[in-house]
């Protein structure tokens, strides 16, 4: 408290001055005279918001949602959403309890009282209610609660003046009559505005319901209540509705305002079908807003070009565009980064030609610090990486736009995890063909994995990386970070670090990699028992016959010839089921493996096995000979496998 206490009085900007006075004459001391600045009002995260600027954001650190302890902090994006939601179905739970034993909580300690804390009103057919009892719902935009009253109060034959009447159509008009999620729910919120957003956009306007009950009540109709109604059609895409309303509002002389109109220019892929109709309509709206000299505002700017941006054709999309971005600049309206994100999908679209806009968008914002102005403000950089890489494939300005979003508060604008998990898969996609394998690594250090899981898909582009720079001392550690990641049921990833392995004989030679073939071999090894874990599950790994040979092969290179052997009874006990045959210079390693360890049986289990499968035993058969001294058992074997042709030799 001490600490609250004294951080508002250190700052700079509420000093408490002390001024003293001329001593007057015959006076022997200055009298001093306190002066108190007057109050600045603060936000209630004044304070932490002031504390935390003095650490900054440490990438290394897991997010503060998260519990700071090894076993509660998620390694997957999978667990990074199951922990999120946990913590909120705990204060649900929480929420419930409360509610359901509402007598519990009944007392009130605090003074004064905190609503939020206190048990909700259960209101029934004989509960008092008045207008006051409306309004306060309304205002605390409880849908439910106040539609059973404002029923209740009809019931009763309470009087409801109009202000509240347009006060609840507002209400009803905004929320669809759907009971709004809480503030506190903000990780479910993000999630569900997610795959909102993934489904097309259809008519979910509740028809017939009580907003246009109290609409039609009103009466005299006024301005605001067509507004109100006409805002929520629009928003809940009942758009040919919507725009009769505003039509007849207009004939009635009602002067809609500036965010009526950007509703109606929202829904105008919905009133009309070619571009052309689509532009004239919006033209219309347009003109009409400067008859009744309504000015334009960022909202106008986005709508327009979000239905600019559904045109097919290409040159009429940019041409549109231009024109509306050169009179709202005129009108003095500053583009928000929803704005800029309109523009990136207009220009560049995946079968229109090459456009080189974000350079001069990211030359107009570099530097610059923004704060949320409209919804699709947090689309703006997942669509620019999304540009630098499959667009342009340009680093260069990948790199200008991660300095951006780093400016100020702007990380603030990547939005939910999903869209900063979308832009930082195009950041580690472009770096992983663009940059060296250094550069590649001290961004993977820096964000992996509390800000940044890589994705399965990522995670082979690394691995097409490493094999490309011949950097495969990096092996071990990134199949670890894959097991962290759970991407071990990837048969695609088994396959290409296996093939890594193998074809990249490490050079025992030097002191650097003599320890690798061992590591290589507990990697190897790991990938076997994997798959065979993986059996009883729903999502089943199978081995086939090169993969199960280069594991063989890298277990023999790593002298780990008790698995080598288990591995090899595995591949001729299953042979029947496991589709392909490891290659026969697999089958040639296992048998120098089996010579060196002087285990005969061994290579002839492996000549079998070779014959059986039609493979080129003969070869085999040399080298065992040649490497054994064999008895006449073996020999004899040996003979009723490939022949006596191998004692030629």
């Amino acid at each position: 408290m001490h600490l609250a206490r004294r951080l508002p009085a250190i700052s700079k900007n509420c000093n408490v001055r002390l001024i003293k006075t001329t001593p007057a004459v015959g006076t022997s001391a200055a009298e001093e005279q306190i002066v108190i600045p007057k109050r600045i009002q603060r936000s209630p995260t004044a304070i932490l918001e002031a504390l935390s600027a003095t650490v900054g954001r440490d990438p290394t650190a897991p997010h503060y949602k998260f519990h700071d302890d090894p076993y509660l902090i998620p390694t997957s994006n999978v667990s990074k959403r199951t922990f999120a939601m946990a913590q909120e179905a705990g204060r649900k739970a929480a929420k419930w309890i409360k509610e359901e034993h509402r007598k519990l909580f009944m007392h009130q300690e605090a003074q004064p009282p905190i609503e939020a804390f206190a048990p909700k009103l259960v209101f029934t057919e004989d509960s008092e209610v008045t207008q006051q009892t409306l309004e306060q719902l309304i205002k605390q935009s409880q849908i439910q609660d106040a539609v059973f009253v404002y029923n209740l109060m009809k019931t009763k034959g309470v009087e409801i003046t109009s202000e509240a009447k347009q006060s609840l159509l507002e209400l009803l008009s905004f929320y669809n009559h759907e009971e709004p999620m809480p503030e506190e729910y903000y990780e479910e919120r993000w999630f569900k505005e997610n795959t909102q957003g993934q489904q097309r956009q259809t008519k979910t306007w509740k028809d017939g319901d009580l907003a246009e009950q109290v609409f039609n009540e009103i009466e005299p109709k006024t301005t605001e209540a067509y507004a109100a109604i006409i805002r929520g059609m629009a928003k809940y895409y009942q758009a040919d509705r919507a725009y009769a309303l505003f039509q007849e509002a207009l004939e009635k002389q009602h002067y809609l305002d500036t965010a009526t109109y950007n509703s109606i220019i929202n829904n105008v892929n919905f009133l009309k079908e070619t571009p052309d109709q689509k532009w004239e309509l919006c033209k219309d709206l347009l003109q009409q807003m400067k008859q009744q000299q309504l000015k334009p505002n960022l909202g106008t700017l986005n709508a327009l070009l979000e239905c600019i941006s559904t045109f097919g054709n290409y040159k009429m999309g940019r041409t549109c565009a231009l024109q509306v971005l050169s009179e709202f600049k005129k009108l003095g309206v500053e583009l928000s980064l929803g704005s800029y994100y309109y523009v990136l999908i207009i220009f560049c679209r995946e079968r229109g030609p090459v456009s080189h806009v974000i350079v001069d968008i990211l030359n107009e914002i570099q530097g610059k610090e923004f704060k949320i102005q409209h919804p699709k403000d947090t689309y703006f950089f997942a669509t620019a990486m999304d540009v630098c890489r499959n667009h342009l494939h340009d680093r260069s300005l990948a790199k200008k736009v991660d300095k951006l979003l780093h400016v100020g508060n702007n990380y603030d604008l990547i939005g939910d995890t999903y869209k900063e998990s979308i832009y930082y898969r195009h950041y580690f996609a472009l770096l992983c063909q663009t940059s060296t394998i250094e550069e590649f690594l001290e961004t993977y250090d820096k964000l992996v994995p509390n800000v940044y899981i890589p994705e399965p898909g990522i995670m082979e582009e690394v691995l097409k990386m490493v094999e490309l720079n011949a950097a495969y001392e990096l092996i071990p550690r990134l199949w670890s970070d894959m097991v962290i990641f759970d991407h071990i049921n990837r048969e695609s990833l088994l396959l290409r670090t296996l093939k890594i392995m193998l074809n990249n004989k490490p050079d025992v030679s030097q002191k650097s990699q003599q320890q690798l073939p061992e590591q290589f071999a507990k990697v190897a090894l790991d990938i076997y028992n994997k798959v065979v874990e993986s059996e009883g599950r729903a999502k089943k790994l199978s081995f086939t016959g090169q993969m199960i040979g280069d594991i063989l092969t890298i277990l023999v290179r790593g002298g780990n010839w008790e698995k080598a052997v288990e591995v090899f009874n595995n591949i001729d006990k299953s042979q029947h089921r496991i589709p392909g045959t490891p290659s026969d210079t697999c089958l040639m390693e296992y048998v120098e493996a089996a010579i060196l360890n002087k285990s005969p049986s061994q290579a002839l289990q492996c000549l079998q096995y070779a014959v059986e499968n039609h493979m080129d035993g003969l070869s085999l058969a040399e080298r065992i000979h040649k490497g054994f001294t064999l008895n006449e058992v073996h020999i004899a074997k040996m003979k009723s496998l490939v022949g006596d042709s191998f004692l030629k030799q």
